[in-house]
């Protein structure tokens, strides 16, 4: 290290000047860096969710997953390797690529395929849910919604419909469905004592709500020097109406659907719970999505909240758990410190030996 201290001092002026650059530039570069947990890792992936309830996860893999992956390899370009992971009634397949790969054109290559293999695949499956992110996509706040008023779906509810589509909002974050709570759902709660005495089987009921709960498109209809939107009652406005759907018409008497069955708002099989401060709750996830800063996210979606709980419900509560934000300023705050102190080390020798 002597050579630096002769080169200093044969050369005053000009670690004078690198000092005083240092001394300027350093502030523009804090200003303008980005601040993470992680780097920008160059990995990117992209996701398939196959859904088709009811089927066991053997036949997932056996009957979508096998296919569907044997297909991409020959189909997409630039893949590094393939991940599936199969549950019961959903698939989720990982397709790694090369870090130079540009990843609009893998997006638009997995999108391409997975609509042609629909073919070959169980009848009546829908496409894939397609989702791309890289391996510094990584949650950075999560947002705990709690009530001692509303329900469990309710809860839920709120958390899909009305404050995910706010927080998409926020440039670089992603927002996935929530955990916990209940999903949403209308039950028709079949009465097979009563179906059995009337001759009717569970696939009548179902034949019958879906031939009478439609929607359907009418026009319009001109009346003078006026037009008007013309709307039929296929479909029941109300959801206790769906009661009144006639099933069968039996020696001139009609079997409402309410006779042998009751239809009602509730949802499905709970699969997750969640629990903060021993209250159940349900819990959304901010992400960070690809090069984004977890701080302009976190302070975005903070400055979202005032107008998010301005329009939410009487009764539900609002917390932030898991802000990442804290780790990363201190972690920031401890670089700057340890950056003054060897600036000023740097300074004092140079001066020093001058």
């Amino acid at each position: 290290m002597l050579w630096i201290v002769r080169v200093a001092l044969s050369r005053p002026y000009t670690f004078i000047v690198l000092a005083l650059l240092i001394l300027i530039l350093g502030p523009i570069v804090y200003v303008n860096m980005r601040t993470d947990i992680f780097p920008d890792i160059k990995v990117p992936v992209v996701s398939a969710v196959w859904t088709y309830n009811g089927l066991p996860p053997g036949d997932m893999s056996s009957r979508i997953v096998t296919y569907y992956e044997r297909q991409m390899t020959t189909a997409v370009n630039d893949i590094e390797h393939i991940e599936s992971q199969s549950l019961p009634g959903v698939a989720v397949v990982k397709i790694f690529f090369q870090p130079d790969v540009n990843i609009n054109a893998a997006v638009a290559q997995v999108t391409a395929l997975s609509q042609t293999v629909l073919k070959r695949l169980p009848p009546g499956i829908t496409p894939p849910l397609i989702l791309s992110y890289n391996a510094s996509s990584v949650p950075v706040l999560q947002l705990a919604l709690s009530s001692d008023t509303l329900l469990d779906n309710q809860l839920f509810d709120l958390s899909n419909n009305f404050i995910r589509p706010q927080l998409a909002q926020v440039q670089g974050a992603a927002v996935p469905s929530p955990y916990g709570g209940k999903n949403r759902q209308i039950q028709v709660d079949l009465d097979m004592q009563a179906l059995r005495s009337k001759g009717l089987t569970p696939q009548d009921v179902s034949n019958a709500i879906l031939a009478q709960n439609l929607i359907l498109p009418a026009g319009t209809e001109k009346m003078g020097e006026f037009e008007y939107n013309v709307m039929l009652n296929a479909s029941p406005n109300v959801l206790d109406d769906l009661n009144d759907l006639p099933i069968k018409s039996v020696n001139g008497a009609t079997i409402l659907l309410r006779d042998v069955a009751h239809v009602r708002d509730g949802f499905s099989p709970q699969q997750n719970m969640v629990r903060v401060n021993g209250q159940h709750s349900v819990l959304t996830t901010i992400q960070k999505n690809g090069s984004a800063s977890t701080l302009d996210i976190i302070d975005h979606v903070k400055a979202l909240l005032p107008r998010i709980e301005a329009g939410a419900p009487p009764g539900l509560n609002l917390k932030l758990v898991g802000d990442q934000s804290v780790f990363v300023r201190s972690a920031v705050d401890g670089v700057i410190r340890e950056g003054v102190i060897a600036a000023a080390l740097t300074g004092l020798m140079i001066l020093l030996f001058l």
